[in-house]
């Protein structure tokens, strides 16, 4: 497709203001496709500097951007001004190092993680290699958020590699990191049958915190509240204890707080407050709590003077 002038001009506006810019569908905190993920996730392991841009959010530079590199498909990373590829060269490029160097970065830390493969674990990995047949080895891919997924792969030349009683495993740079420590097991008990994980690094999950609870910690100092509640749903109903709002820079206020903060999330039944906790939980607070059944339970075990809607 032919690119409109003004439309050509506004891409290389983004490019000249920015060393390196992401095309993506979602923003680096909310990616909204697996592969704009999958880039995410590798620029974050780098600690690289890059803006992006959320091609859903403008329809004009969806379209744009595939006639302007002549490149079909989102993601889209360039630097300086020149197109690399999708995710799938990004990470390929951060695996080799060629993507520090063209950040102008210091080599990736290669050094493979420390991990534990319990016998039983083993045993059934093995396996499960061997089922396979031909060179396939255990690879680990643990993402920005510390989702873990294990599969069987082709040996990678660049991966990160370990090796744990003859299974060779191996790990993309930034799964590398985030996988020191980690214990894989085999259970066959009320958690299912099958390998499960356990990583000492990922983030603590959401605590449900029933509202007696939280009022008593609030009260205390222990504890900041946060109401997601839009201005018109607290007017209705609000606690009788001191909370902060996401109303104007309120969210990127919380956001700057020390990690260790301890937070309670509320909102009318739960369900709000949960999605906030867990995005919380993402940006590496590690004391995180939902308040359960919300404001509507609050009104029931602790202030019945708080209206109910």
């Amino acid at each position: 497709m032919s690119l409109d002038p003004a439309l050509r001009a506004r891409i290389d506006a983004l490019l000249q203001a920015n060393r390196a810019v992401l095309f993506m569908k979602g923003s680096p905190d909310a990616p909204q496709c697996g592969f704009s993920a999958k880039a995410v996730s590798a620029l974050d392991a780098l600690g690289a500097d890059y803006a992006h841009v959320d091609v859903l959010a403008d329809p004009a530079i969806r379209e744009g951007i595939k006639a302007y590199g002549d490149w079909p498909t989102i993601p889209q990373l360039y630097i300086d001004g020149d197109l690399v590829g999708g995710s799938d060269i990004i990470l390929q490029m951060v695996n080799s190092g060629e993507l520090h160097g063209a950040l102008g970065l210091p080599a990736p830390d290669r050094t493979p993680p420390a991990i534990t493969i319990t016998p039983a674990a083993l045993a059934m990995i093995r396996n499960a290699l061997a089922d396979a047949g031909g060179e396939v080895v255990l690879q680990v891919d643990v993402d920005r958020n510390f989702r873990t997924r294990l599969n069987l792969a082709p040996a990678d030349a660049d991966a990160i590699t370990a090796e744990v009683d003859g299974v060779r495993v191996q790990f993309d740079i930034a799964g590398a990191r985030r996988a020191n420590g980690m214990t894989i097991d085999f259970a066959d008990d009320v958690r299912g049958k099958g390998l499960v994980i356990d990583n000492p690094n990922a983030p603590r999950p959401v605590v449900q915190l029933p509202p007696t609870e939280a009022d008593a910690k609030v009260r205390a100092g222990e504890l900041l509240l946060v109401d997601v509640r839009p201005a018109d749903e607290r007017a209705i109903a609000s606690v009788a204890v001191p909370f902060r709002t996401f109303d104007g820079d309120g969210r990127a206020e919380l956001e700057a707080l020390p990690k260790d903060t301890a937070l309670a999330f509320l909102c009318h039944g739960g369900g709000r407050s949960q999605r906030a906790a867990e995005e919380f939980r993402a940006l590496g607070f590690g004391k995180v709590h939902n308040v359960a059944g919300g404001i509507h339970a609050w009104s029931e075990t602790v202030d019945d003077a708080i209206p109910t809607y």
